[in-house]
């Protein structure tokens, strides 16, 4: 079986798992607990933070809050960000930050969506012109989910910042960390990052902060993470993250060539009469989308999945709104018959140049049969 459905979730680092085992066996102390099992296990917790924030920003300027996943820090960081005057976000956002802003709509807060590109970046300056005096947070993703366009996020805070200086700046990492080169800017104020797509399990993530932001809790209880999110923390996930994340990046480069070199063959590979190339070659190469135009982008993946090839239809979070389009294919401007045949491919560094050839070869050969039935 091959599996290009990484963007959604990766398979765990059985390394990381390993190394990860005994926080679950053996040191399970509560890290709130006086006694000094549990005090140990509250250092553990402090360098596992320290290990996962150092790759990208600088501990001196941000702090880690756990979470129990990637949209528990988007959630975090929109209703906690954007509580006066008005939000602006890009319609090509994630659903953890799409749905998040929405609510605030409901709840009285004007939200503000700019326009996006035909790859899936945003039009910055559509952007900047609707910030004003009274936006409270600006949300811009990382690395667009469904098409793999990367924005530059720590440029675009610099001028949301030139606009107004007191609006927040968050960012949707999910996609980005672990995977492509970067570092957090001191313009932005909150980033989300989530373990089960770089090979930790699903179940945490993290909420990274400028130290001298106020940010008030999202989850009451016990007061722990210094106030900000209650709740006993999950050590074995947050464990495996930290390994998981110590492993990618010190591989970051070469896995982000091999991974180029995958995309590649099977951007290249995939027959241009019938499908068309969404994905911006200067996106992420861990994820290509394409488009069987006219067909079903659905019936493709199920066909394909018989075939032995599993890949995705866009994001897997919003596969359960019964959406037949994505709103983000459309925002790009794709009509709706670009919109239904749609194929995300997203790769890890475990897969390998074999795999995609024959993931080539079998979209190719199933979508050439089912352009000749229909036809």
């Amino acid at each position: 079986m091959i599996y290009f459905d990484n963007a959604a979730t990766t398979k765990p680092d059985e390394k990381s798992l390993k190394q990860a085992e005994k926080y679950l066996l053996q040191d399970f102390y509560n890290p709130s607990a006086l006694y000094a099992e549990g005090h140990k296990i509250n250092i553990e917790l402090k360098q596992s933070a320290l290990n996962i924030l150092l790759p990208i920003a600088d501990p001196d300027r941000f702090s880690v809050i756990f979470t129990s996943c990637g949209t528990e820090a988007d959630n975090h960081a929109v209703f906690c960000g954007g509580k006066r005057g008005n939000v602006v976000t890009t319609l090509g956002e994630h659903s953890a930050v799409y749905s998040a802003v929405s609510e605030l709509n409901r709840r009285g807060i004007e939200v503000r969506f700019a326009n996006l590109n035909a790859d899936g970046s945003v039009d910055v300056k559509h952007l900047i012109s609707l910030v004003d005096e009274k936006t409270s947070l600006v949300s811009v993703i990382h690395v667009n989910n469904e098409t793999g366009a990367v924005n530059n996020v720590s440029e675009i805070a610099k001028v949301v910042k030139a606009e107004n200086r007191y609006t927040l700046f968050h960012s949707d990492g999910v996609q980005a960390y672990g995977k492509i080169p970067f570092r957090l800017s001191h313009e932005i104020d909150m980033y989300s990052i989530g373990a089960h797509k770089i090979g930790g399990i699903k179940g945490c993530g993290a909420l990274l902060k400028r130290k001298n932001l106020v940010l008030k809790p999202y989850i009451y209880g016990g007061g722990q993470q210094q106030g900000l999110r209650s709740g006993t923390e999950n050590i074995f996930g947050i464990k495996c993250f930290e390994y998981a994340s110590l492993n990618r990046y010190a591989s970051l480069k070469e896995n982000y060539e091999n991974v180029k070199k995958i995309n590649g063959i099977v951007s290249s590979g995939l027959d241009k009469t019938i499908f068309k190339i969404i994905s911006a070659s200067d996106g992420s190469p861990y994820v290509l989308t394409v488009s069987a135009v006219g067909m079903r982008g659905e019936t493709i993946m199920h066909e394909a999945d018989d075939n032995g090839l599993i890949i995705g239809t866009g994001s897997a979070c919003s596969s359960n709104a019964n959406k037949r389009f994505s709103r983000v294919i459309l925002a790009c401007g794709y009509e709706e018959r670009v919109a239904d045949g749609v194929l995300r491919l997203s790769f890890s560094p475990e897969n390998t140049e074999n795999e995609a050839l024959e993931a080539v070869e079998i979209l190719n050969r199933i979508v050439k049969h089912r352009k000749e039935v229909m036809e």
